[in-house]
């Protein structure tokens, strides 16, 4: 099916024309690159009367501040030369601050103060707010965007006093998260659900031990957390406070900002390195997915991001990091819960869907963390063999068929699958 692209922006355009002829050779990879990169703009973005931008999930009507962030990160690197991206990459973020102002706990919001939500659970609620389960990648995913399009672009308009004040509130939420027992009044309670819509405890979680790392109530699968310190949050957390540090330093001038910052990512890398490893028998020195800070551990790794395995991706260590290549080699067995074999692909699911279901996602994610290139390409052919012959990604498929799936429009996943294309592109590896 041809498709009309002559009302993208610009740099959208110049992309597929590069992409015309780099992928001459592989019609359906074209076809599918073209519509998954393509998908946010033309499915899930409105401009507002405000010049911010909503970004709706897909399927969902409502703006996720992690997955609005993943679902237009792949444009950052072409947004230097086009305004219109500048445009609806800034609405985002100003959109996601606003959101955060209102209430930095919440996963959630509605396009406006109505009151729309599918569960009505027992927190704090706001006409704002879709669902407020507290989740730390939620916070951490506006302020990754926001860098790195600043570095991409040296645009520093978006750094005004409500950024700056969001960034605060995010600061102090974690501080008072790493206390959690102590210090926090957050609670979340719903009735009538799976374990895993709700809190344990009354809606305060079960308890912790101080480490240094920041408590979640929720992972990003939107899932309740096991153990209160999710590793691979706490990893792009600590990513998070790099970033702002460095923006507090040189667009605020603001040391105190700063200085606080770097002390409480220190805070965090202490926690993660101390409590957050494990010696497996089996695999040596390996990241845990959460802790307690009591010696309870849960070894598993969920398609979401962030995850184990996004690890390099988040800018936390590198791929050739031994601890995470330990980690690597258990998430991508086996012994990892939530990595399935089947006849059709072999990948990581999640709780968060059936059993036997991998995750396009996970695949992606795969590829663009593996260090060498044929397992990139392999994975590749397998994201293409998977779509059920819709031209797009899901959330998950069936280990044995592709052609039972979860979610047909989820746009984060298009994105990260765009975004893991490109990089293939720019590598030389379809030349």
């Amino acid at each position: 099916m041809n498709m009309d692209y002559t009302q993208l922006p610009q740099a959208l355009q110049r992309l597929f024309a590069e992409a015309d002829e780099k992928l001459a050779g592989r019609p359906k990879l074209l076809a599918m690159f073209k519509r998954c990169f393509a998908n946010t703009l033309e499915t899930t973005t409105k401009r507002m009367g405000d010049g911010s931008t909503f970004v709706i999930t897909g399927d969902i009507p409502a703006m996720w501040l992690r997955d609005s962030s993943a679902q237009v990160r792949h444009y950052v690197p072409l947004a230097a030369q086009d305004a219109e991206l500048q445009r609806m990459i800034e609405g985002v973020v100003r959109r996601q601050m606003m959101y955060i102002g209102i209430d930095p706990y919440a996963n959630a919001f509605n396009e406006s103060a109505n009151d729309q939500r599918l569960d009505e659970d027992l927190t704090e609620l706001n006409p704002w707010v879709w669902e407020r389960k507290y989740e730390i990648d939620s916070l951490c995913y506006p302020i990754q965007l926001s860098y790195l399009y600043w570095k991409a672009t040296e645009r520093t308009e978006l750094f005004d006093e409500q950024f700056r004040s969001a960034l605060r509130r995010i600061l102090q939420l974690w501080e008072t998260e790493q206390r959690h027992g102590e210090m926090s009044l957050y609670r979340f309670q719903r009735f009538d659900c799976p374990p895993t819509d709700t809190l344990r405890n009354e809606g305060k979680g079960m308890p912790v031990n101080y480490t240094g790392m920041t408590w979640s109530g929720f992972r990003p699968s939107d899932d309740a957390c096991v153990f209160g310190y999710l590793i691979p949050a706490n990893m792009f957390a600590s990513v998070a406070l790099g970033y702002m540090a460095e923006i507090a330093d040189v667009v605020y001038k603001d040391a105190r900002l700063h200085q606080a910052a770097l002390k409480l990512k220190e805070e965090i890398d202490f926690g993660i390195e101390t409590y957050g490893t494990i010696l497996h028998p089996k695999y040596g020195k390996m990241y845990a997915y959460e802790t307690d800070g009591f010696g309870n551990y849960h070894l598993m790794d969920d398609a979401n991001v962030p995850s184990l395995l996004s690890i390099p991706y988040l800018g936390y260590t590198s791929t050739d990091n031994q601890t995470y290549r330990n980690t690597r080699h258990f998430i991508l067995s086996t012994d990892n819960p939530y990595y399935y074999e089947g006849k059709a692909a072999s990948g990581i699911g999640s709780p968060h869907t059936p059993d036997r279901y991998i995750w396009h996602i996970a695949l992606s994610m795969q590829g663009l963390t593996a260090e060498e290139p044929q397992e990139s390409l392999q994975l590749l052919d397998t994201l293409l063999a998977t779509d059920a012959d819709t031209g797009f990604m899901h959330e998950g498929f069936h280990a044995d068929d592709p052609k039972q799936f979860t979610r047909p429009w989820f746009a984060w996943s298009n994105s990260l699958f765009a975004e893991f294309v490109h990089g293939l592109m720019k590598q030389g590896a379809f030349d």
